[in-house]
């Protein structure tokens, strides 16, 4: 059991959160939410022991393992693979590695031997006899298969890290499993299969994550960071949802009959302060507004960005059509010979477990990467605009935000600019950033809104929510669902993919998938399934 008592966390003046007392118990996951810069990322390290809290304390029993999902790519990179998911049990990891060095010494004593001894028994006590087999298994199930078991961390891509330190966090079975963002940069396969594995996890987990389909999946409980304090609700994110919403029309109410009393004892004071039978009445009612002002309600943290995408002029009856692209990557075919036509009134998801072929689809549709072979074909009243996975090129300068955004607005007086800004959460002195020193997040929004001036019939998006909170990508996901015309976009959100896509190409191994269908009615069709399982012929197929 995991107990925080009393816990603030400030810095400096700012107070992200006080006076918590909160229990986590085994077999719960704890879905952590709240505003981006609430504080989730700062709890999770204060529970881990990472930071120190301002005041308070945090409890667990004796002997248990708290396991941390870890976010540097680079600390293991002279480590294995399989070396790496170990090190997530340092203990065990510690035994093993005493024991080796032990069994290599080639003048082996009398007391190596009891050392060794005492070594083996423990390594049974802790599982190390079945801790290769379970890091391998662990690997797999993330899309990871032996081959690459033994190779350096350093050698592999950086999606390929974010699994393995995935696995290093759930290996070992740790009492307490911490998870900061455990689905980024996992494919939807490797998503569902976590959240299997969550589902069946029996101990305490706290996971922070921005996919709402994920939450409801595998939270048992969901802790929100709001108003500098952290409320507990029993039950999924959708729970929360609607709580919050009834909360949030209470206060809403409150702030309401205040304001009416307020008004009512304001024209009471007015009225009756320069008679003398009433003076007392009209100070009593001074005070009484006084009171009702103090005690205002507070403020909640989430802002939600105003997301419409509103284009100039209707698409036509010829959108796009792609004919026999092929590009070859560095090691293996990116696209190959891939032929499609986008239709009128389609909002389309790709999908699959290989993102660089996604990113290399846009690039190429979008005329960011040169065609080795065949054809791309734009109608004469597609306007498109594209929102690249990678970004970091277009902020590559020392302007301000007013003056980054009126690059690509047709009006250019600083009022509407800052005006459209203010949509996306930049407010006040926020608007005269240096473009270098914003946020992911932050970047991301200002893409969004490069887009909506735009005017743009056609819409194209490589991986759009990463970096936003979850009021942001609600706000996105209204945006994309209202838009009138064509959308193509890849995300690993499902809930995202399944409120917006009405087709679904999905890339395997053997070829492209393309139906027209929700993802929710895709993933459950049988004709689809057994499609795919051919797709994957000699690839594992996991479940989206």
């Amino acid at each position: 059991m995991l107990t925080i008592q009393d816990v603030t966390v400030a810095f400096g003046q700012r107070t992200l959160f006080k006076d918590v007392n909160l229990k986590f118990l085994p077999g719960n996951c704890y879905g952590l939410i709240g505003p981006n810069g609430a504080g989730k990322s700062t709890l999770l390290k204060v529970i881990a022991g990472e930071l120190e809290a301002t005041r308070g304390n945090i409890a667990t029993d004796p002997h248990e393992r708290i396991a941390v999902l870890r976010q540097d790519q680079f600390a293991f990179d002279d480590r294995t693979v399989l070396e790496t998911v170990i090190m997530g049990h340092t203990r065990l990891y510690e035994v093993l590695t005493e024991r080796d060095a032990i069994y290599s010494k080639a003048d082996f004593s009398e007391e190596d031997g009891l050392r060794a001894a005492d070594l083996e028994a423990e390594v049974a006590e802790l599982g190390g006899y079945e801790a290769e087999a379970e890091a391998g298994t662990l690997l797999n199930n993330l899309g990871l298969d032996e081959s690459l078991h033994q190779t350096l961390m350093r050698d592999l891509e950086a999606g390929q890290k974010v699994r393995v330190l995935l696995a290093q966090a759930l290996f070992g079975s740790p009492d307490i499993l911490l998870l900061d963002e455990p689905t980024n940069q996992l494919d939807l396969a490797s998503i569902g299969w976590l959240e299997d594995f969550l589902f069946r996890f029996p101990n305490t987990v706290i996971v922070v994550s921005h996919d709402r389909h994920f939450l409801n999946d595998v939270c048992t409980h969901i802790a929100d960071i709001d108003f500098n304090k952290i409320q507990l609700y029993v039950g999924n994110y959708d729970f929360w949802y609607q709580a919050s919403q009834l909360a949030q029309q209470q206060r809403k109410n409150e702030a309401k009959r205040r304001t009416d009393k307020i008004q009512e004892l304001e024209q009471f004071v007015r009225r009756f302060s320069a008679n003398a039978s009433k003076s007392r009445q009209a100070t009593s009612r001074k005070n009484l507004i006084e009171k009702l002002r103090i005690e205002d309600l507070p403020s909640s943290s989430r802002r939600f960005p105003y997301v419409d995408f509103k284009p100039e002029r209707p698409s036509g009856r010829v959108i796009l059509s792609v004919e026999g692209v092929t590009v070859q990557g560095e090691e293996r075919p990116l696209l190959q010979n891939l032929s499609l036509t986008v239709n009128p009134g389609d909002k389309i998801a790709f999908i699959g477990p290989d993102d660089l072929a996604k990113t290399t689809f846009f690039d190429v549709i979008m005329g960011e990467l040169e065609l080795e072979s065949g054809k791309v074909n734009w109608g004469t009243t597609i306007t498109p605009a594209y929102f690249p996975k990678e970004n970091s090129s277009y902020f590559d300068t020392d302007l301000n935000l007013v003056d980054w955004l009126r690059q690509y607005s047709s009006d250019d007086s600083e009022s509407f600019v800052r005006g459209f800004l203010g949509r996306m959460l930049f407010s006040g002195d926020e608007v005269f950033k240096n473009t270098r020193v914003l946020s992911g997040g932050e970047k991301v929004r200002c893409m969004l809104a490069k887009m909506m001036l735009s005017g743009a019939n056609v819409l194209v998006l490589d991986e759009p929510t990463n970096h936003l909170d979850l009021e942001a990508i609600t706000a996105l996901n209204d945006g994309l669902i209202n838009f009138p015309d064509v959308v193509l976009f890849s995300s690993h959100d499902y809930q995202f993919i399944d409120t917006i896509a009405n087709r679904i190409i999905e890339f395997t191994p053997g070829g492209v998938v393309d139906r027209m269908m929700t993802l929710e009615v895709y993933v459950n069709d049988p004709g689809v399934q057994a499609l795919r399982q051919q797709m994957y012929a000699g690839e594992k197929l996991l479940r989206i």
